[in-house]
């Protein structure tokens, strides 16, 4: 539709400026200082749930300079995509501190999850003006591009990424071999774990594709954590990551979690946490490993 149409009282609609990064800096540092976000949104002239959405940004917004890159949140595509591809490199180099793999698929997830965010936003304060904005397509030609404009590398589509520390690595093994020498550890006491993620979708029996249609539905991803000592005689049991802590299909066949071969576990990315790694330590490892050892 058309922004420039008549509201009821006959006046043309006019679109509200633009929020300068500027002036999110400075709606972030009022709140934490204790100014409600209505209060914030009533002074601004925006809806609280757009205030809400600079709010839960707060963190990546504060590392924007706003002399670097795009100052205002524009309804031009290209600058929306800017600023989530400036919020989506913050947000891998996160990960990577926290010492978290990231693979293609999950970069596209977030970039999307990110742009909609953005987008809400605009269309929040632009009204219908924005409505008819082109979306993000997170493709393989688009994270391709993307890898190129940003400079990451070492991230592959599937599997694991190959972002290790091969020097480190090297040489860890050298101090391994002399720890096992000194305390003399057996094989059966030295344990290896590792992180794997699943895609996985359940199709029907029948499956119909049209000529139209470019590709099967979306797939469904989890994630692994195998652990077994180096004679391969004694496997822990897994810790499931998924995104959903009660799926549909466990209440309908009465699927009592307890009792699976897994410690199922859930966040809304399906990613193993250092929290659910203490927490599969203290209730699975830790009470296996020493049931084995004490035999």
């Amino acid at each position: 539709m058309d922004p420039r149409v008549k509201d009821k009282t006959g006046e043309k609609k006019k679109p509200k400026k633009m929020i300068s990064m500027e002036a999110k800096h400075e709606i972030i540092a009022r709140h934490e200082r204790g100014v409600r976000i209505i209060d914030l949104a009533n002074e601004y002239g925006r809806n609280p749930s757009t205030i809400s959405t600079i709010i839960k940004q707060k963190e990546a917004i504060k590392k924007l300079q706003p002399s670097k890159g795009v100052t205002i949140i524009s309804k031009l595509r290209t600058n929306i995509h800017d600023e989530m591809e400036q919020l989506l490199l913050l947000w891998i180099k996160e990960k990577q501190l926290a010492g978290d793999s990231v693979s293609e698929a999950i970069i596209c997830e977030e970039a999307g999850a990110i742009f909609q965010d953005l987008k809400r936003d605009v269309t929040e304060t632009e009204g219908e003006s924005s409505q008819g904005e082109e979306g993000l397509k997170a493709s393989r030609g688009w994270f391709d591009n993307f890898k190129k404009r940003s400079g990451i590398h070492s991230v592959i589509r599937h599997g694991e990424a190959s972002s290790g520390d091969i020097k480190a690595a090297e040489s860890f093994i050298k101090v391994f071999e002399k720890l096992i020498s000194e305390e003399g550890y057996l094989p059966q006491q030295m344990f290896n774990c590792d992180e794997t993620g699943l895609f996985w979708k359940k199709m029907h029996r029948r499956t119909f594709i049209t000529a139209e249609e470019k590709s099967l539905p979306d797939k469904d991803r989890l994630t692994l954590a195998l652990c077994a000592n180096a004679i391969e005689d004694f496997k822990i049991k897994l810790l499931l990551v998924y995104h959903s802590e009660n799926p549909r299909a466990f209440k309908a066949h009465k699927v009592m979690k307890e009792k699976l071969q897994v410690l199922w576990l859930a966040n809304s990315k399906a990613w193993v946490t250092r929290q659910f790694v203490i927490e599969w330590m203290n209730i699975v490892f830790g009470p296996s490993v020493k049931k084995i050892l004490n035999r």
